[in-house]
């Protein structure tokens, strides 16, 4: 699992580790993006170049104001009457000036387009990506992780995670960077055509600013818990959707709502603390950005009575506070959206900077033709480093030898199935294979050696010969009907309606023995040279059990072959049973030795009767 987040000490990061987070996330998110630098820094390029052109659409504008303002009577003070000047309106320079107007902001459009065009492209390649190194890294991860982490939060990764990211950085870079222009063009601009009016401006502007800054200080947290209880919602709810009969069963669904409701409180709580604050940003934007209009409005008619400046300069001024508050109100809402993306991000690249498993590059030696001798060594493991579940195991096992392991809940028998399959590594000791070291070989050779099949059966959406031909290249028809024969299923195919390319999916009428039994014949039809068998007939009725019996007798013949059973009446056939209890060996021997002996196993075996009675 990963490192937890650092907490000051009333369990909340302080403002230093969250800036540092914060920087954190932003940075390696940039990092990753840094292949598609050069489409980026276009489609900047079009964002600057567009957002120029709107810088000089107001004075031109002013000059167009005052142009019409000339023709226009003016008030005699002195006279107190208005005087006609008769000075015709330059209607050229009208029309020059619309003209201009026109293609300037038509040019400006068409930059927003492409560079609108560009980012939507990079984002969804990025997105796509990050999906699929998501995927990678998930056959890199250690059986450990998926067992310790719940798989709706790491589906909420890949999603909602990935969604935010993406849906941001294509709102987000090229609005940054327009609206940063625009804010210091439009500064610049203000300055060149009035001082006074520009610090008017400005300081009515800049008070917005520094509350919505103090918003962000206090709404980055609730973010950060928006992200995490949305992973928490989608591990509970696709556990609970998963195990709908079991929770109806067992009358759980009081417990499974009141877990519910608990993390949708949380959830809704962190949501509108985040979203309120967020929310606050525009009104105080927009009631900053009508104190300014007003503020220009009263300086500028004490500047025009005076003879200061014109009339179409205040109509310039109006435009350049509209030009000036709207990047700030869309730099406000930049680092609103960055807030998420940074909370997505830390998740996103917490979970990619997950300790992988072991580089096998350097493997290049491969067992093959194998006889299936096996051997434990003084194995040593545990899950965790303070509690070994394994403690001193050692067992010969024989080419073709059927072995049993027995035991109570919790001896250990799945886990050595884990350790001999290299899902988890040894503490100490080793595991032989025909006398080579299994970590000597790569995981994928240790893999093809062995068919599986696990007590929790697993099918996915498709027809009846992909799931019995899974990951099998060059499987004939003939050889999945005789493994579905040996079974005793070919008849139970055949009456789907469409027979072996029947779909199976959710509206699929199939029974859990129907379903072990399925996957019984795809480890038929892999045809690995060993076999592993965990509880294998936990979920069928006797007499399926006892057709499996015998197509197991069959498919294990001539292979190693280790078998799980709860059910000792299915393993009084093995070559050798391996009686294990706190992690050891305590006993081993065929079933019939070891009745005679009347020790452990013999109570183990009997007591199944005397329930069974």
């Amino acid at each position: 699992m990963s490192n937890k987040r650092m907490q000051g000490p009333h369990g909340a990061m302080n403002a230093g580790e969250k800036a540092k987070n914060f920087k954190a996330s932003i940075g390696k998110l940039l990092k990753y993006c840094k292949r598609h630098i050069w489409s980026v820094s276009i489609a900047i390029l079009f964002a600057v170049a567009g957002t120029a052109l709107t810088l000089i659409g107001p004075n031109k504008i002013s000059d167009l104001t005052d142009t019409i303002t000339a023709a226009l009577p003016i008030f005699d003070e002195v006279n107190k009457i208005w005087v006609n000047l008769n000075v015709p309106v330059n209607m050229q320079m009208v029309i020059d000036i619309g003209i201009f107007l026109i293609i300037i902001y038509s040019l400006s459009a068409i930059f927003s387009y492409v560079q609108g065009f560009i980012m939507s492209t990079i984002t969804q390649k990025l997105s796509k990506r990050m999906r699929k190194d998501i995927s990678n890294k998930i056959n890199r991860l250690p059986l450990k992780y998926m067992d310790s982490t719940p798989n709706g939060d790491v589906l909420s990764r890949v999603t909602n995670d990935v969604d935010t990211i993406g849906q941001t950085l294509n709102n987000s870079i090229t609005t940054f960077v327009s609206s940063l222009t625009l804010l210091v063009g439009s500064i610049v601009m203000m300055f060149v055509t009035n001082w006074i009016l520009a610090l008017t401006a400005i300081g009515a502007s800049l008070i917005g600013f520094f509350l919505i800054m103090l918003i962000m200080g206090f709404s980055q947290k609730h973010f950060i818990a928006q992200q995490k209880e949305l992973g928490n919602i989608n591990g509970h709810i696709e556990e609970v959707f998963s195990g709908h009969d079991i929770v109806n069963v067992y009358n759980g669904k009081n417990e499974t709502k009141k877990k519910f409701e608990e993390i949708n409180n949380k959830l809704y709580s962190s949501g509108w603390k985040s979203q309120f604050m967020s929310g606050l940003m525009m009104p105080i934007m927009n009631f900053i950005g009508d104190f300014g209009y007003v503020a220009v409005c009263v300086v500028g008619a004490v500047l025009t009575m005076s003879g200061h400046i014109t009339f179409g300069v205040i109509m310039a001024f109006i435009i350049y506070v509209r030009l000036f508050n709207q990047p700030l109100a869309q730099l406000a809402q930049v680092f609103n959206n960055l807030q998420s993306t940074a909370a997505a991000s830390e998740r996103v690249f917490e979970f990619l900077d997950e300790k992988e498993l072991a580089d096998e590059s350097e493997k290049t030696f491969k067992l093959e033709n194998i006889k299936g001798n096996v051997e434990f060594k003084h194995v040593k493991f545990g899950y965790n480093p303070d509690k070994t579940i394994i403690n001193d195991f050692s067992a010969t096992v024989k080419a073709g030898q059927k072995v049993a392991i027995v035991g109570p809940t919790g001896a250990g028998k799945t886990t050595l199935v884990n350790l001999l399959m290299r899902f988890y590594e040894v503490d100490d000791g080793e595991i032989l294979i025909d006398g080579t070291p299994i970590s000597s070989l790569t995981r994928e050779n240790v893999h093809d050696l062995f068919s599986m099949v696990l007590q929790d059966t697993w099918l996915f959406e498709g027809t009846v010969r992909d799931n019995i031909a899974y990951s099998k290249q060059d499987v004939t028809d003939e050889e999945i009907k005789n493994a579905c024969k040996a079974c005793g299923i070919n008849h139970f195919i055949k009456s789907l309606p469409n027979g072996y390319n029947s779909i199976l999916d959710d509206n699929t009428s199939i029974s859990a023995g129907q379903r072990q039994l399925m996957t019984i014949a795809r480890a038929m039809v892999q045809n690995s040279p060993m076999l592993i068998l965990d509880e294998a007939t936990s979920s069928v009725d006797t007499r399926t059990e006892i057709l499996i019996q015998k197509a197991m007798d069959k498919l294990t013949e001539g292979r190693t072959s280790f078998v799980i059973a709860h059910r000792l009446s299915t393993i009084k056939n093995a070559d050798l049973i391996l009686v294990m209890a706190n992690g050891d060996i305590i006993e081993q021997g065929s079933h019939d030795e070891l009745l005679k002996k009347g020790g452990f196993y013999a109570d183990l075996y009997n007591s199944q009767f005397e329930d069974n009675n």
